[in-house]
């Protein structure tokens, strides 16, 4: 297709501006070949008529299409020219922030000016590995490339950055070196890596300086050369350095500043070391003020001499370097501002004792004379004599100046040479990669030698460059076997010819050096008459002499003359040389040792920038009077030989390069300057890389790819098996012009423009397709539309006529109530007239009768109140007349009582005289004696027994009394408040009294309101329907404020819930981080554990030399050992808290609140304890001194003893019958018995075995119970034995013999008798307390008894028990039986705290004893169980042997013989018995040598695990300590060595995994902790382990678990990881969905699934294959659900990065790919019963990236959506994506700017990581819950195939 066939209407063209350089316009209508106009509307709206060059009558360049704007590669463009170019850098790094885009082979880099987060590890590790095609543009990818080259090809490799100052090359090469030392790390532990990296600071501190351009511009290039060993790691480093620019030393322009160390130590003047070097602020010295910017703005330049320093020393470089070097820098300072006085034109002087230089001279080490005598003359030498002339002050000041730059420059090349000591290694060197930092194109107003020698060594690097990517495009053209034609692209040979050649400018200009009285002006003469008009490239300006102009490959550049001579020469007089030469500072003289070699230095340039070259000069021979000018090079000729050397070795690597683009000059932040852009591409070379591209076939298409993307344009019968057959096909009929294409064998390559033709014709059919599409769907929608309206019309229609219906139905129901209605008013008016006068004549009859009846009422009442005074007064006389006669016949009857009376007395008194009546009377009297003597008797007897009760009530008394204090004090309690009470009910007294009085007045205040308020009585009815009013309002506001409120609660219990649930996963993180911190600890101590075990291997490879005579052998049992200890110390410092949780699951049934209260109360009662004895020594003391007490004590210790023999006697005795009971037991067991007598379910076979268990049980307890009687006894005697020996006598004999008079023994006398009284007393006392004791011992004794005949009857009735409640029915018993004892003791003893104390004491004594029991009880229960089992097992064998062999009638005669019949499987006990010293062969054959594929397939999961156990069961039961640790260390040891031997193999690791945690848990399942015990079985509790404790062991094999399973999880990586970007990203699981869009010379791994590549299948297989593995293995479910999600995390983490770091793949329809994808891999999760695995939520990040794909991204509604919808991703995440968001089809539309920026608005209060990447190196903690087995140990079988015959069965 013809090129002017494609202006047609609304195609889009690029014109020239003179301000943007390019515009965009469209066309207004077609072109036709003759047209000399063009109409254009623009995109400001305006039309333009565009004129067409007539002698050309070129066309503007076309615009490409929307969906190739923004291309990472821009050889993907399908017009390649410039306007394409600089509009597709401008999108990518204004809308996109993307500063880097390749261009063929280049890599563009845009300076952005402000930091940027994507150089971080996490970056460097996404890009480690990857194509450079397969990612976005980034210098981490042309790193990668270089790397992967340099490993793959064996080649060396140079990545070459140039740019203008301040395009960022020197952030760019140093990223690339940081890039290797991250990803290669380094061969040695020296931390090589660190001092390539360092060496940057010190190079940016001599090197760098500020100009106008950059802050930090480089004013030197760099070539570094980094070393790699054979595994290519970081061995050492080199730097070459050229055209240091020494003139900055002595000038700097406005602005401008110079080196950066200068500013560095004025800045660090005031620190003690540098007092010495005299230095001040930058502004006090000449060489640091001239730009007037001594600071810039930002920088801390006494932080960056200590940085400077601190690179320094890492280097190598000592203090006392360090401090010389900063001695000369400073010494140049001073020199500068060393000031000359003109005597004549033709001389000058130094002003006497001048300071700048005598501190320079003192600094130096240097005669201050004699500089300053040269620094005013110099030296001729003739043939014949030596002259010394003085010189000008113009002179001086100019030979000062190139002193100092000559000084600088020495200086700098010292540092670089102990920088590249530094760096260079001993190890050999076998490849590098190389990075060349050097200066690009360059051209000024007044352009100079610097910039000569500048674009000089640019034409030489853009000649390599050119034939690079010629040499690449003929390879290119070779491989696809396409047809060679030559391509005409720029050489710039003959510009170089014109500067390096012979009479060329180099050489004529070093030509007139060596004339006498050469010049500027005559050396300008020469090239006009060399070269002008003979040289194309050369020409003269018009208005100049002293200037000639060259077209370099960029740009015409005009040079001026001057100082070209002097700068090329660069003279340094030889005098002041020497004079250096002799200072007396070591140092200074090692800066010009060279010049020994050549006087006249001029090995640096006068732009001062010092070529440093490898080639080695050797010193001729001469005469002593020779003189220095053969030996004399100019700046010129060295810069060529450097030059040479550095394409030499460019040539002979392969370069890649990185160009850098500087998009504003005032470094403004993401601003893009077109014109500063436009001259930098084609100052580097990009647009002649762009031409050559285009001038061939620049698109380059697979044949699936464009198969995949223009199917569209296919018809069905076009498409055949062959896709490349298929492909031809077509193309010849969509281009018929067949130069527009060739067929390669793998591509097909178009010209420039044929596939935005492609595309055209493409998005035509799309878009004819999109219209038929909607022309169907509109047309469908509207018919939809039309039959819902007529539904709707019929709905309505049918609504309207059943509302008319129904309203005349109810008119008619209406007219009908109507007239009933009226019927019944007119019935109800009536019958109310009616009742009207009925009632009325109801009332008057009512009135009528009423007043009757009350008339009649009347006169009845007062006659029966007449009736009523008649009764009374009637009554009333009869009573008077009735008393008066009953007064009168008692007054009759008185007196004739009194005489009868007085003559009864007379009588009497004459009785009384006689005898008889006393006998009577005494008769009588003697009967009521005894009877009261008997009642006396009775009393007495009442009395003892009131008296005997009393007693006990007293204790009771005693009891209550203290209750009662409590209950007193409790009372006095409430006494005092309610006196408080009292308080406050009399001022509530006083308040009542005052709110009377205040009543009283209220009452007052009341009646005047009531006048009142009848008054306004009126007013208030009124006001009343106001206030319902408001009231009613109020109600609503109220119930408003109630729904408020409740909403409100709501609203807090829903917060309180959510932060319950936040912080709950806080929590839960928390854990999961401290677990995954200890995990990631595990692992580095593995790491170093392997570290250690490669470096001990190394040494014993090197100790293992073979010497004569001698040879060693290494203990591997030892090392073993020696191993086992370190990991199991760890494990204890890290195993605290599990063992301290251990005893508390052991001690379940305990009552825990009686055992916590006892346990706090133990410390306060050993106080007590403590205090009490020390009472009671002090007392004995006491006692020691009484004899009395002395001879006493004996006797009751005595007592005690021989009770406690006794008791020991009969225990002694009791355990003796014991012992024979056991023995007449076994022996009967042993004995022929009748089987029925001995069969299992006998009676008396239960009764033997209840008795023997409660024989052995009793045997045991009256073991402890001797035992612990002897200790006592011991202790006792040796108690006593001291006190016995004590006697007074000698004490008492001195005592006497000192009392001399005698009224002291008289005095002593009766002191005596008070003393034995009173211990008398005391003695009666304690006699009477012992007594008690004694009577209390025989009640505990009898108890005892009583309780020990309940303890044979809960023994007897725990024996019916099963096993497993035995043990916790007696612990109950035991502690209902202890709070019980301990209730009495507290009533019993609550009069006597002390005796309460004592008996707390011996309980807490007894309880720990009884703890000790239980325990060793627990042990002896085994034994004896075991014991039982033997004689069982020997029962069951004689009556299978009895029933077997003898027939029922000889049962009783025939006496029965013993059969031995071999055993069979039921009575395998679990175990497995090796022999010592098969222990290493067990290893090996069931570890080392096993291979975990026979294992999985053929025998039961877990075999090696069960196998192990049981033979540590073994060693547990033989009670073997030192067998069980060598056995679980060599196992150990075992697994860590196949595990480093095969740890890439996925089923090894796998398979270890699940036997470690299966042997963990068997551990676990049989330790005997009630806690692991509850799933077990009463046959699994039996083979529980009974001698040790294997805790340690337990977490030495929980950290080998993890340690595997973090190995396991890097070898699922290791699988995984190429997979994952192919088969979730690049392969279209969905074929058609999203076409493959044009890509540049970087291509991509092709998404279409060919031979080789990976699938959404390949995935799925192999997460089928490791699950499968992992279930053959029988790993634990909860642990393979762990796996899982970390697989899952890894493909969605991996997936992601890649996705953020790849453009392409940031569309609409990847977004659909990668749903589908991960829709595919939750159905594989739920066909998998994982979908609780949390491998689902993994995920989450990708599908919410893969949803913000798919969204609609306009409006704000769609950012809110956005910013809800994506809470997984980061916000630096979610604008990437936008960012990268690329239309696909013509279709889809771009993201705004304005969208981003709303989106980030929105997003600004999220607090989360700035990290751009996840973390794919992430590892979820992992969990191994206890998953107990149900498999019996006894039932598993050792197959013959793992060769374990020499281990039997127990």
């Amino acid at each position: 297709m013809a090129a002017s066939e494609l202006y047609t209407k609304f195609a889009r063209v690029w014109i020239p501006d003179p301000e943007e350089v390019w515009k965009s316009a469209e066309l207004l209508k077609d072109y036709k070949p003759g047209d000399k106009v063009l109409l254009l509307h623009l995109e400001e709206g305006k039309d333009l008529e565009y004129r067409l060059d007539p002698k050309t009558k070129e066309l503007p360049h076309l615009r490409n299409p929307d969906i190739l704007v923004g291309e990472n590669d821009l050889t993907a463009l399908s017009y390649l020219h410039e306007p394409a170019v600089l509009h597709n850098l401008r999108v990518r790094f204004i809308d996109s922030k993307l500063i880097y885009t390749y261009c063929g082979i280049v890599l563009v880099a845009i300076n952005p000016y402000e930091q940027l987060p994507i150089y971080g590890e996490d970056i460097i590790n996404a890009y480690s590995g990857q194509n450079m095609g397969d990612m976005d543009p980034h210098i981490f990818a042309v790193a990668e490339e270089a790397y992967k080259q340099m490993a793959r090809d064996e080649r060396n490799q140079s990545i070459i950055v140039s740019g203008e100052s301040g395009a960022g090359k020197t952030v760019s090469a140093k990223y690339a070196m940081r890039y290797f030392a991250t990803v290669s790390g380094s061969a040695s532990e020296a931390n090589v890596e660190e001092k390539v990296l360092a060496s940057n600071p010190i190079m940016e501190s001599i090197g760098n300086a500020k100009t106008t351009r950059n802050d930090n511009s480089s004013r030197f290039g760099k070539y570094i050369e980094i070393g790699f060993d054979k595994r290519y790691r970081i061995i050492g480093a080199n730097m070459r350095t050229y055209l240091l620019e020494k003139s900055r030393v002595v000038f700097q322009a406005e602005e401008e500043r110079n080196y950066h160390i200068f500013y560095q130590l004025c800045a660090s003047a005031k620190l003690p070391e540098f007092k010495m070097l005299r230095l001040g602020n930058a502004n006090h010295f000449h060489y640091t003020k001239q730009g007037g910017s001594p600071v810039i703005e930002g920088v801390d330049d006494a932080k960056e001499m200590a940085h400077t320093r601190q690179a320094c020393t890492l280097l190598g470089i000592s203090e006392s370097y360090q401090m010389g070097i900063f001695r000369i820098l400073a010494g140049i300072l001073h020199l500068g501002n060393v000031g000359f006085t003109s005597r004549d034109s033709d001389s000058c002087t130094i002003p006497p004792k001048h300071e700048p230089l005598s501190i320079f001279c003192d600094l130096m080490g240097v005669d201050y004379e004699e500089m300053c005598h040269w620094l005013c003359h110099r030296k001729l030498a003739t043939a014949t004599e030596t002259y010394i002339k003085p010189i000008s002050k113009l002179q001086a000041t100019n030979a000062r100046d190139a002193l100092s730059k000559h000084i600088y420059a020495k200086l700098f090349n010292w540092i670089v040479d102990h920088v590249n000591q530094a760096l260079h290694s001993a190890v050999k060197q076998h490849s590098f990669i190389g990075v060349l930092d050097i200066y690009g194109f360059e051209t000024f107003e007044i352009n100079s030698f610097e910039q000569f020698c500048i674009n000089y060594a640019n034409e030489k690097l853009q000649q390599q460059f050119n034939m690079h990517v010629f040499k690449l495009e003929q390879e290119e053209y070779m491989k696809e076997q396409i047809p060679w034609t030559l391509i005409d692209f720029y050489d710039n040979q003959p510009c170089i010819n014109l500067i390096e050649s012979k009479l060329g400018i180099l050489d004529l200009l070093d030509e007139e050096c060596r004339m006498p009285k050469g010049t500027d002006d005559t050396w300008a003469q020469k090239l006009y008459n060399t070269h002008l008009n003979k040289c194309a490239l050369f020409e003269k300006p018009r208005l100049s002499n002293k200037a000639f102009i060259i077209q370099h490959f960029a740009d015409k550049v005009e040079y001026q003359c001057e100082g070209f001579l002097e700068k090329n020469k660069d003279t340094v007089f030889e005098e002041q040389i020497k004079v250096l030469k002799s200072s007396k500072f070591k140092m200074l003289p090692e800066l010009f040792q060279d010049d020994e070699k050549a006087i006249s230095p001029t090995s640096a340039t006068s732009s001062g920038r010092t070529p440093l070259t490898r080639l080695s000069a050797k010193p001729t021979k001469g005469r002593p009077g020779q003189t220095a000018k053969e030996h004399k090079k100019t700046v010129g000729h060295q810069f060529r030989n450097s030059l040479h050397l550095l394409m030499e070795t460019l040539n002979a690597t392969t370069p890649h390069y990185v160009r850098c683009i500087k998009p504003n000059d005032f470094k403004f932040p993401f601003t893009f300057d077109e014109k500063r852009a436009v001259q930098q591409l084609r100052a580097c070379g990009v647009l002649e890389t762009i031409r050559i591209s285009a001038a061939g076939f620049p698109s380059r298409w697979t044949y699936q790819e464009f198969f995949s993307r223009y199917r569209v344009l296919m018809k069905q019968k076009d498409v055949l098996s062959d896709r490349k057959q298929t492909c031809k096909n077509v193309l010849e009929k969509l281009i018929l012009d067949k130069d527009k294409y060739q067929f390669g064998k793998t591509k097909i390559f178009f010209r420039a423009g044929q596939v935005a033709y492609l595309e055209k014709l493409r998005a035509d059919k799309l878009r004819a397709a999109c219209i038929r599409i909607q022309k169907t769907i509109r047309g469908w929608l509207l018919r939809k539309k039309y039959l819902r309206m007529r539904k709707a019309a019929i709905t309505v229609q049918r609504y309207v006529r059943g509302y008319q219906a129904r309203c005349y139905t109810k008119f008619l129901r209406r007219t009908k109530a109507a007239t009933i209605i009226q019927k019944y008013w007119r019935m109800y008016v009536v019958r109310r007239k009616y009742k009207i006068t009925r009632a009325a004549t109801i009332v008057l009859q009512s009135y009528l009768r009423g007043y009757l009846a009350r008339n009649r009422y009347r006169k009845i009442l007062r006659e029966h109140k007449a009736v009523i005074i008649q009764k009374w007064v009637r009554g009333w006389l009869a009573r008077t007349c009735y008393k008066k006669t009953m007064h009168a016949i008692i007054y009759l009857q008185c007196c004739f009582r009194r005489m009868m009376a007085k003559r009864e007395l007379k009588k009497l008194k004459i009785e009384a005289r006689s005898v008889e009546r006393y006998k009577k009377l005494h008769i009588g009297m003697e009967n009521k004696i005894m009877q009261l003597q008997r009642k006396v008797d009775e009393q007495n007897k009442d009395y003892k027994c009131l008296m005997e009760k009393l007693t006990n009530l007293e204790g009771i008394y005693n009891s209550e009394t203290e209750k009662l204090r409590s209950d007193l004090e409790r009372l006095q309690l409430s006494e005092e408040e309610a006196k408080i009470a009292t308080g406050r009910v009399l001022s509530l007294q006083e308040e009542i009294a005052k709110l009377r009085k205040d009543l009283e007045q209220t009452r007052s205040e009341k009646k005047s309101i009531e006048e009142r308020a009848d008054k306004y009585k009126q007013e208030t009815e009124q006001l009343v329907s106001v206030l319902k009013e408001e009231n009613t309002l109020l109600k609503q506001e109220k119930e408003a404020l109630n729904h408020l409120i409740v909403e409100q609660a709501k609203e807090m219990t829903e917060t309180m819930e959510k932060k319950l649930v936040e912080e709950t996963k806080q929590l839960e993180l928390d854990l999961n981080d401290e677990r995954l911190r200890y995990q990631n600890l595990l692992n580095e101590f593995s790491r170093l554990e392997e570290r250690y075990d490669d470096l001990k291997e190394e040494m014993t490879l090197m100790v293992s030399v073979p010497k004569p005579g001698h040879k060693r052998t290494d203990s591997t049992h030892s090392s073993n050992e020696s191993e086992y200890t370190f990991s199991s110390e760890i494990a204890e410092t890290e195993d605290i808290p599990l063992r301290t949780e251990e005893p508390s699951e052991k001690k379940v049934p305990l009552d825990m609140s009686l055992f916590l209260k006892l346990q706090k109360r133990v410390t306060e009662l050993e106080q007590e304890k403590q205090m009490m004895q020390d009472e009671l020594d002090r007392k004995e003391e006491q006692v020691l001194r009484s004899k009395a007490k002395e001879e006493e004590r004996p006797q009751i210790r005595g007592a005690e003893l021989e009770y406690e023999s006794l008791k020991r006697q009969e225990l002694e005795s009791e355990n003796k019958k014991l012992k024979n009971e056991l023995n007449e037991l076994r022996k009967a067991l042993s004995e022929k018995s009748a089987p029925e007598v001995t069969a299992p379910g006998a009676p008396a076979y239960r009764v033997l075995m209840e008795q023997l268990t409660s024989v052995s049980e009793e045997l045991d307890v009256r073991k402890e119970e001797v035992l612990i009687l002897r200790s006592q006894l011991v202790s006792q005697k040796e108690a006593i034995q001291p006190k016995n020996t004590m006697t007074d006598s000698t004490i008492l004999l001195e005592d006497v013999q000192k009392m001399k008079d005698k009224g002291e023994i008289a005095q002593a006398y009766i002191g005596l008798k008070e003393t034995n009284r009173l211990l008398e007393s005391q003695l009666q006392s304690q006699k009477r307390s012992h007594e008690n004791e004694a009577e209390a011992l025989r009640g505990e004794i009898q108890s005892l008894k009583e309780e020990n005949n309940r303890q044979q009857q809960l023994l007897a009735q725990n024996l019916q028990l099963p096993p497993e409640a035995r043990i916790e029915a007696s612990l109950q018993h035991e502690i209902t039986r202890l709070t019980n004892e301990n209730l009495y003791f507290e009533e019993l003893y609550a009069d006597d705290p002390k005796k309460y104390q004592s008996y707390r004491i011996s309980l807490y004594k007894r309880m720990i004893d009884l703890m000790e029991q239980l325990e060793k009880q627990d042990k002896t229960v085994r034994k004896l169980k075991k014991q039982l089992k033997v004689f069982a097992k020997k029962i069951g064998e004689l009556e299978v042997g009895q029933t077997e062999s003898i027939s029922p009638g000889q049962i009783i005669d025939e006496p029965i013989r013993p059969v031995n019949i071999p055993r069979k499987e039921k009575d395998f006990q679990g175990m497995l018995e090796y022999k010592k010293e098969d222990e290493q062969k067990l290893v090996k054959n069931l570890i080392l040598e096993l291979k975990p594929r026979g294992v999985a397939v053929n025998l039961i999961p877990g075999l090696p695990a069960y196998i192990l156990f049981m033979c540590v069961r073994h060693a547990d039961y033989l009670n073997d300590d030192q067998k069980v640790r060598s056995l679980l260390t060599s196992t150990i040891n075992s697994i860590k060595k196949v595990l480093k031997k095969r740890g890439d193999d996925f089923e090894t690791v796998s398979f270890w995994l699940s036997n470690t945690c299966r042997f963990l848990h068997c551990l676990k399942q049989y330790s005997g902790e009630e806690g692991f015990m509850k799933h077990n079985t009463s046959r699994q509790n039996e083979h529980c382990l009974t001698n040790f404790d294997l805790a340690e062991y337990r977490q030495v094999l929980s950290d080998l678990a993890i340690q595997i399973y973090q190995q396991l999880v890097r070898v699922l990586e290791n699988i995984l990881q190429p997979m994952i970007v192919s088969g979730m990203l690049e392969h279209e699981t969905i074929q058609g969905v999203s076409g493959v869009k044009p890509t540049g010379l970087r291509k991509r791994t092709s998404s279409i699934a060919d031979e080789g590549t990976y699938t959404l299948d390949s995935i799925l297989r192999q997460l089928n294959s490791f699950h499968s593995v992992m279930c053959q293995h029988g790993m634990d479910p909860e642990l393979i659900k762990q796996v899982v999600k970390q697989m899952f995390y890894i493909v969605g983490a991996i997936t992601l990065n890649n996705l953020l770091l790849r453009k392409d793949m940031c569309s609409w329809s990847k977004g659909m790919q990668i749903r589908y994808n991960v829709s595919q891999l939750e159905e594989w999760l739920r066909d998998k019963n994982l979908m609780n695995s949390g491998a689902k939520e993994t995920l989450e990040p990708l599908i919410q990236a893969a949803q913000l794909l798919q969204v609609k991204k306009k409006t704000d509604d769609d950012a809110e959506a956005i910013c809800s919808m994506c809470n997984a991703l980061t916000t630096a995440q979610i604008v990437k994506v936008l960012n990268l968001y690329t239309p696909v089809n013509e279709f889809e539309e771009r993201v705004s700017v304005s969208f981003i920026r709303t989106i980030q608005m929105r997003l600004r209060d999220r607090k989360d990581s700035p990290q751009l990447l996840m973390d794919a190196k992430h590892i979820f903690p992992v969990t191994f819950p206890f998953n107990p087995s149900s498999l019996a140990l006894e039932t598993i079988q050792i197959p013959a195939s793992l060769g374990l015959g020499f281990i039997s069965r127990v």
